[in-house]
């Protein structure tokens, strides 16, 4: 194409979006058709002219725009989420599902191809895929800030979107409670009351007044067990074993910190520069370093640490661990760098509690639970609620470490364990589903 041609299309291009945005599809589609005309492979001309014939109705003629131009770029998630949208607006589910499916393989964050998905699953008859998907859309969308409100929502998307958070709620609480309905009846419905009960507040089916305003899960709260930030030693009676132990978990302990790059930082990848400020402080000239040795993090076992602590390893086995798939035990060396101060956060759920067993702890280190501070004593535990608000630091010049692990809080009863294991195990599968 020569140089006038060339800008003669733009011109025309140009034009045509002015006359979109001010309402006049017949002269945009006159002025596309003319570009379109002179490039048979523009893809945005066949795209736009697509979304003329959506307006006219012409569903078969826009089909047929968009089925070219996905020959032309047949990677282009853009025009296959398009394409979608029109096979689905032509109740074919089937290629809806199709297209929309591989636009979500080369771009996993389009929300709105994801909602279509729903869609079309939902005129296919698979009601559940619909509700993995469509709860996928609403937790990518809100995610970032989008379908918050009717604001943060195109106005022809308000209705899908509405219908989505209806479908989702509803199956939601389907499928959690058919979870549980097994366990109701091996082990009793009065048994699992407050596991129920639980349920629903996770669900939003129930409110709850927290018995403790400084208590915040950010997951999952366990109603009717008793809130405080510190638990009593006598509810462990396992801690005895772990604390006679010291030396011999301390001893393996400076062989991993003589280990050059044994660590890694307890916050997993560097971190953003204000997400870093918002959970570490240094109160000296060196950066605030919170490292880990990892016996398992989220249920994973870490079987080379394991295997280089073999003691330490072998006390883990014995303590009644919180033992989740994909979600816990979580067990460690923690090594607080001098002149780090974790910020005060709060953790996911009260189901677990955290114990940690001193093993180097100089002057100036302590651990803040619900505004009541821990002097740490080597060899000693401590098990508190880390749903309230905590913070720790070190203000010395030394390092600081603490073997971390998580156990079951000892007021659930052991049906209440196995149902509460089960449900969150759903619940972490219930919700990875939703991105595939």
């Amino acid at each position: 194409m020569n140089t006038s041609a060339a800008m003669q299309v733009a011109q025309w291009r140009e034009a045509a979006h002015a006359c979109l945005q001010r309402g006049d599809v017949r002269e945009a589609q006159a002025l596309f058709q003319q570009v379109l005309d002179r490039r048979p492979d523009d893809v945005e001309a066949l795209q736009l002219l697509a979304s003329c014939h959506v307006a006219n109705g012409e569903l078969n003629l826009a089909l047929a725009r968009l089925q070219a131009a996905a020959l032309i770029h047949p990677e282009d998630p853009n025009v296959l989420q398009q394409l979608g949208a029109v096979h689905l607006a032509t109740a074919d589910g089937a290629s809806a599902a199709a297209t929309l499916r591989e636009t979500l393989r080369i771009a996993p964050d389009m929300f709105v191809a994801r909602l279509h998905l729903g869609q079309a699953l939902e005129q296919l008859g698979e009601p559940h895929e619909a509700l993995k998907t469509y709860f996928g859309a609403l937790r990518s969308a809100q995610n970032q800030g989008r379908w918050l409100n009717d604001e943060t929502t195109a106005p022809g998307l308000r209705d899908t979107v509405k219908h989505a958070m209806r479908f989702v709620d509803a199956g939601r609480l389907a499928f959690f409670h058919g979870v549980l309905e097994p366990l109701q009846q091996r082990y009793g419905a009065d048994e699992l009351e407050r596991v129920t009960h639980c349920l629903d507040v996770y669900l939003g089916e129930r409110s709850i007044e927290m018995p403790d305003a400084r208590q915040r899960p950010k997951f999952l709260y366990f109603p009717g067990i008793p809130s405080q930030p510190y638990y009593p030693r006598e509810r462990f009676p396992w801690q005895e074993t772990l604390e006679a132990a010291t030396g011999d978990i301390r001893e393996e302990l400076q062989r991993v910190l003589a280990q050059e790059f044994s660590l890694e930082t307890f916050l997993g990848a560097p971190q953003p520069g204000q997400a870093q400020q918002e959970m570490l402080r240094s109160s000296g000239s060196a950066p605030a370093a919170w490292d880990a040795y990892f016996f398992f993090r989220h249920g994973e076992r870490y079987e080379a640490h394991l295997q280089a602590c073999p003691r330490t390893a072998a006390l883990l086995d014995s303590v009644p661990l919180a033992r989740i798939r994909n979600h816990a035990p979580e067990s460690l060396f923690s090594v607080l760098s001098a002149g780090t101060h974790i910020l005060p956060h709060t953790g996911v759920t009260n189901v677990r509690l955290v114990t940690h067993l001193p093993l180097i702890v100089p002057p100036q280190c302590a651990l803040r639970v619900g505004g009541a501070t821990h002097i740490w004593r080597e060899g000693r535990c401590v098990t508190f609620d880390d749903t309230f608000e905590h913070e720790a630091w070190n203000r010395s010049e030394q390092t600081r470490v603490v073997l971390i692990l998580d156990c079951w809080n000892p007021d659930l009863t052991e049906a209440e364990r196995a149902a509460v294991a089960e449900l969150i195990e759903a619940i972490g599968d219930f919700s990875a589903s939703g991105a595939d």
